[in-house]
């Protein structure tokens, strides 16, 4: 039961930056998004994921790859906006 508890707040928490990922591409910036913001938020999920992934814990690897995959879209339409 455990596992599926872990497995479900990793999934919740995967998905969370999703709608902020879609609005960037929707609107072709991320100009609202904080730049200090989203890079303490890189930085704490490549320590996060370098900490995680020599234990291969599944359920918290889905998390931050999910979330730095949505980081990533977010990021991308800050720095190189769409004219």
């Amino acid at each position: 039961m455990l596992n599926v508890i872990g497995w479900l707040g990793s999934i919740c928490f995967s998905v969370c930056a999703i709608p902020q990922a879609v609005l960037s591409i929707k609107q072709g910036h991320s100009n609202g998004t904080s730049s200090l913001f989203l890079g303490l938020w890189l930085l704490g999920e490549v320590c996060t994921i370098a900490y995680v992934l020599p234990k291969l814990d599944y359920p918290l690897l889905v998390n931050y790859i999910g979330n730095l995959a949505c980081l990533l879209v977010i990021l991308r339409y800050k720095i190189g906006p769409r004219s």
